[in-house]
């Protein structure tokens, strides 16, 4: 294996390797990823320095279609951060039955210390990198942490100019205007949502009787966390990279969101109009909130937020790996030994991928769809997985993500086997 990172994502496949009909040409195949990228892309800062930034693009298997993964904006993003991204996104688009293979991208910086412009031309200059590597029938990027429509709709712009044609379908979580697609702005918590509302029902749990922490309140996060509160469940903790809010007896959430766009801070609020008042809370860290006494915990943040070092600490009976990679491989084992049911990113988080398959077969048709037929085609595609992830599970006595990983892998399997095995040719 290539990085430390991506070793520990990988050790999830050795108990699924055991329940699917893989080989091991194909186990060795996904061992490595096809191929990686990495650029230095500079920019002129508006005060007219020029900094270099590092780029980066994986495409990790392209067996069941091209390519397909997010790109981000953030200070630690790394080759091996990336190349364990392109892993899990190979893994979550069979998991979900997608015409895609696997792929991430990223660049290393805060982007909270460029302003729009030196955004845009960042977001230009990484395009102009890695044109040759992306493509519609080759690799799709999307939005992931700290990017957007708008820097989506730029780099689409880019690739556009650099073909000389209109190339909608080369990028996803465009602005609707640019060919996006209704619902995919929502699309991760949305789909996250349906998973939770799938397995409770499984669970024979209702809405009122769960309590819920949901730590990270960027679009995903806020997203899922908006979907359970509508629903009747009781959120009583949400969290940002700064802190977060907690009160036993359940927070507003939609004047919570309200508040922090208009004020760019968390604060448990109830809002009439434009006028919010503070209601009582307590103000916890991020490692609080994780080890809070609830029934649902959804991690919707960044990767290795449970460890081994925390993970005795969790109290809630159901996790939902709504950020990818959460939990790290070490930690599944405490979680499980604890009696914890952990439902795994490549089907929590996965209605974004769906969504943006959605998007990309709009844009090769020319034919676009109502918000009502999005959703209707992500609630019933997700619930589908996840009662046969479920049956999985209880057929091979698993945890529900070895379930994932034996469903995704035996899609796998069967695509790389049918390309000719050891067996094969030796016969």
């Amino acid at each position: 294996m290539p990085s430390t990172l991506l070793t520990d994502a990988s050790r999830r496949l050795e108990k699924a390797a055991q329940y699917a009909p893989i080989s091991e040409d194909a186990t060795e195949r996904l061992k490595f990823p096809k191929a990686s990228l990495k650029v230095a892309i500079p920019v002129r800062m508006d005060n007219g320095s020029l900094r270099v930034f590092e780029g980066y693009r994986v495409r990790y298997d392209d067996t069941r279609g091209p390519t397909k993964g997010g790109i981000r904006f953030h200070p630690n993003v790394s080759l091996d951060e990336v190349q364990s991204l392109a892993f899990w996104m190979t893994f979550k688009c069979a998991a979900v039955n997608l015409p895609f293979g696997g792929a991430k991208g990223g660049i290393t910086l805060n982007p909270k210390t460029l302003s729009k412009f030196e955004l845009e031309r960042l977001s230009r200059g990484y395009i102009d990198a890695i044109a040759s590597f992306i493509g519609p029938d080759l690799d799709i990027p999307a939005p992931d942490v700290y990017t957007n429509a708008m820097i989506m709709g730029w780099m689409m712009d880019q690739y556009s100019i650099i073909k000389g044609k209109r190339s909608p379908a080369v990028i996803t979580g465009k602005p609707v205007s640019m060919g996006g697609s209704l619902g995919r702005d929502t699309a991760t918590g949305k789909g996250a949502f349906f998973v939770v509302q799938a397995m409770m029902q499984k669970l024979d749990k209702s809405p009122e009787q769960m309590s819920v922490a949901v730590q990270g309140f960027g679009n995903a996060g806020s997203a899922i966390a908006r979907q359970l509160f509508a629903a009747g469940y009781k959120v009583v903790a949400v969290s940002d990279s700064q802190g977060g809010i907690y009160n036993r007896n359940g927070l507003h959430i939609p004047d919570i969101q309200q508040f922090k766009q208009t004020y760019h801070k968390m604060q448990a609020v109830y809002c009439r109009d434009s006028v919010c008042s503070i209601v009582d809370h307590d103000n916890v860290t991020n490692e609080e909130l994780l080890a809070l006494d609830v029934d649902i915990l959804i991690p919707a943040a960044l990767e290795n937020q449970i460890t081994a070092e925390n993970a005795h600490s969790i109290q809630a009976k159901y996790i939902f790996e709504v950020a990818n990679g959460p939990v790290s491989a070490d930690a599944d084992a405490i979680l499980e030994a604890k009696g914890i049911s952990l439902f795994p990113d490549i089907l929590v988080n996965a209605g974004g991928v769906m969504v943006s398959h959605f998007e990309w077969v709009q844009n090769r048709s020319g034919l676009y769809w109502q918000l009502e037929q999005v959703e209707k085609e992500l609630l019933e595609r997700i619930t589908k997985e996840s009662v046969t992830i479920w049956k999985i599970a209880h057929q091979h006595e698993v945890s529900f993500r070895t379930a994932a990983y034996i469903h995704a892998l035996s899609r796998l399997g069967e695509a790389l086997n049918d390309r000719g095995t050891r067996d094969y040719y030796n016969s």
